[in-house]
């Protein structure tokens, strides 16, 4: 067999090295695709209830339960997920962290109050129906992701933004405030996808075409649920990726 021409030799290594340069992704296109892929999630799950399931009102009927997705979807995942994101804005990579400490603890925090509303939306509609409480997985495993939240945003803000936490406590703290927020995005989407897969098994029977027979409010709400699924999965990608990583410094800036 021939040996390789020069030719061939240089460019089967060049074409080695510039695969990954072609296949990689800029940070802010993709992030812009994210943010409309999110806004569309909101979008959907807003047109659902509107549509589909009533609208909405806070009379304790089926109309105050439909903000329980809305608001879940708007806080817990998309806007939770933007939170997430903040430090690999590549204008968070150099100078001062407290601005952009504010802006990640204030994002977190906006989702974490939409949460709650959600669970008062549907804790509402229950009481006033006389439906049970808590007794789904759905209910169980969004109820830990909300209380794992609380945590999570309790321990960051006083370890990250509070003066007087110590240096080593924060290395200490933050690959686990890093792993636990990619969990809890994660667990998020679980609840919400759960969720609409089981709003969809109790309102599609009788009266209704069977969810079976695939209707048109299931290839609706079965999207959304794959496209919250793809966005839960895309942001966790993004905080895996190492080159979107803010470099660690040890300049005073990075340490304040």
């Amino acid at each position: 067999m021939a040996a390789p021409s020069d030719e061939e030799g240089a460019v089967g290594p060049r074409c080695h090295h510039c695969s990954p340069a072609m296949l990689d992704v800029p940070f802010l296109p993709f992030c812009a695709f994210l943010g409309a892929l999110g806004l569309l999630c909101v979008a959907m799950v807003g047109t659902w209830c509107q549509h589909w399931r009533g609208g909405f009102s806070l009379d304790g009927s089926s109309r105050t339960f439909n903000w329980h997705p809305v608001l879940m979807v708007t806080g817990l995942v998309v806007l939770y997920g933007a939170a997430a994101l903040v430090y690999r804005i590549p204008n968070t990579w150099s100078g001062p962290k407290l601005p952009w400490k504010v802006l990640h603890g204030s994002l977190a925090l906006g989702a974490f109050v939409l949460t709650v509303l959600g669970l008062e939306a549907v804790f509402c509609f229950h009481n006033s129906q006389g439906t049970p409480n808590m007794y789904s997985l759905h209910s169980w495993m969004g109820l830990a992701t909300v209380l794992l939240f609380s945590c999570q945003w309790a321990a960051g803000f006083g370890v990250f933004l509070l003066p007087w936490a110590p240096t080593w406590l924060r290395a200490l703290y933050k690959p686990i405030h890093v792993f636990f927020g990619s969990t809890i995005l994660m667990l998020s989407v679980a609840s919400c996808v759960s969720g609409i897969n089981e709003k969809l098994f109790f309102s599609l029977k009788n009266g209704t075409m069977a969810y079976k027979l695939l209707p048109a409010e299931a290839v609706f709400a079965n999207t959304l649920g794959l496209f919250i699924l793809i966005f839960g999965v895309l942001v966790v990608a993004a905080l895996a990726r190492p080159s979107w990583k803010r470099p660690d410094s040890d300049s005073p800036d990075s340490r304040q």
